[in-house]
């Protein structure tokens, strides 16, 4: 037996609750003395009253129920144009109504936001010089963008539910990332940068590969790395082998002179200093630009920062460097080149700071993936900051220009940054390694 429906049990409640004003009203008709005309005709139009209510009734019930059921099947379907008539916020049913009108507009104007997130989405996926492409759990393609069609050689139909095997991209989804390698396909060639993460698509996980052309960028940095390079090694050579000609073809001319002057051997002895002292210029030129072009990776190794610090600040002998106690950390490093990236910074401040006749302080904080370890001095300050970390640039009589350039790169190779600046609200400058742990 099928249960009764919600109108039908509407129905039935409410005819329970009429039959007995119209039983007692049937029966005052029936036993009283009226004529039998009366009786029939009263009896009709209390049955077809009470019909008629009970019907009117469960319209009043069931009409509201269906038109709310249209709007959400509409609301299914994804069509949010449909809105409900007499939504009143002062009648329970109209504030169901309001409602059910309030959620299918947000839903229209979430739609119509992904719709247009979507789209730009698809244009730029098509537009961008990127190759993007997505894999299932089983290793089949399922979305590939337009560069990635031409760097395969074939369009999206064709390539769609093929293995990364098939397609030569299977080394890439199994290797770490990121990374830059050399690569060849059938649309092109070069040095690509390959990138992976994961994503869930309708429940199932997904893996997405990315390949970026970075054969012409990575050309371009080249090129100007070495004309970077030729230019500081032709100003450095000039600088040296511009008075050696000058002085040599001075003393060439001394010794043939058949009647030298009384003090030429004055003049060849200071002739041969210059010499010499422009000759040793250029090897500490030559000498630390191999020690910068040759640093070693680090070897990690566990290093508490407090006593490093300390022996790093016992080095300086010019003058009393301060320690402000930090937390107690331990980081992964390589101690020793670690400690030459503290003494070099050191070094500066001090250097700074007897200009002054002021201090120096090293100290360390937990910073959010690490440590920072920063040196203060009192100094004058920094006037430019913009050529710190250009290789041999100095400001400093003798200086060979390679001091912040080696500290950076070994901060770098440790996965951290070196940065140096003025200080805020007082005299001098400061600099901060931060090292991740």
């Amino acid at each position: 037996m099928k249960p009764l429906t919600h109108d039908r049990r509407v129905l039935l409640l409410a005819g329970a609750a009429a039959l007995p004003a119209a039983a007692t009203a049937l029966a005052i008709l029936w036993t009283g003395d009226y004529t039998p005309k009366v009786r029939w005709t009263l009896s009709v139009l209390i049955v077809l009253a009470a019909l008629a209510f009970l019907q009117a009734l469960r319209e009043r019930v069931v009409r509201p129920l269906q038109t709310v059921s249209n709007l959400l099947a509409a609301m299914r379907e994804e069509d949010f144009s449909i809105r409900a008539r007499g939504a009143r916020p002062d009648d329970p049913l109209g504030e169901v109504l309001v409602e059910v009108n309030a959620l299918a507009e947000t839903l229209r104007e979430q739609r119509l936001g992904a719709l247009e997130a979507t789209a730009l989405l698809s244009r730029v996926m098509a537009e961008i010089e990127v190759a993007v492409f997505a894999f299932d759990e089983a290793g089949l393609l399922q979305l590939v963008n337009r560069f990635g069609e031409r760097l395969l050689g074939q369009p999206e139909p064709r390539l769609r539910g093929l293995r990364a095997e098939e397609l030569g991209l299977a080394a890439f989804l199994d290797d770490h990332s990121p990374r830059i390698l050399e690569a060849q396909f059938p649309g092109g060639s070069g040095r690509w940068e390959i990138r992976r993460s994961a994503f869930r698509l309708g429940g199932q996980p997904h893996r997405l590969l990315v390949l970026a052309d970075v054969s012409r960028p990575l050309r371009e940095e080249e090129r100007q790395a070495w004309q970077r390079l030729i230019r500081v090694l032709g100003h450095e050579l000039n600088n040296s082998l511009a008075p050696i000609q000058s002085i040599a073809g001075s003393l060439q001319q001394i010794a043939a002179n058949p009647d030298p002057p009384p003090d030429w051997r004055t003049d060849l002895r200071q002739g041969l200093a210059i010499i010499a002292s422009r000759a040793e210029a250029l090897s500490r030129f030559t000498t630390a630009y191999a020690r910068l072009a040759k640093l070693p990776p680090p070897r990690l190794a566990p290093v508490a920062i407090e006593p490093l610090a300390r022996r790093v600040a016992g080095l300086e002998t010019r003058l009393s460097v301060g320690v402000i106690p930090g937390p107690p950390v331990t980081i992964p490093a390589d101690a020793d080149q670690l400690e030459q990236l503290l003494i070099n910074l050191v070094k500066n401040a001090a250097d700074a700071a007897l200009e002054t006749r002021g201090g120096v302080a090293v100290g360390w904080r937990r910073a959010v993936e690490g440590v920072e370890i920063w040196v203060a001095d009192d100094g004058p300050g920094l006037p430019n900051t913009s050529n710190l970390f250009v290789p041999f640039f100095t400001t400093k009589p003798g200086g060979s220009g390679i001091g912040l350039v080696l500290s950076r790169q070994i901060a770098e190779a440790h996965g951290g940054s070196l940065s140096l600046e003025n200080r805020k609200g007082h005299r001098g400058s400061i600099a901060r390694l931060r090292i991740p742990a």
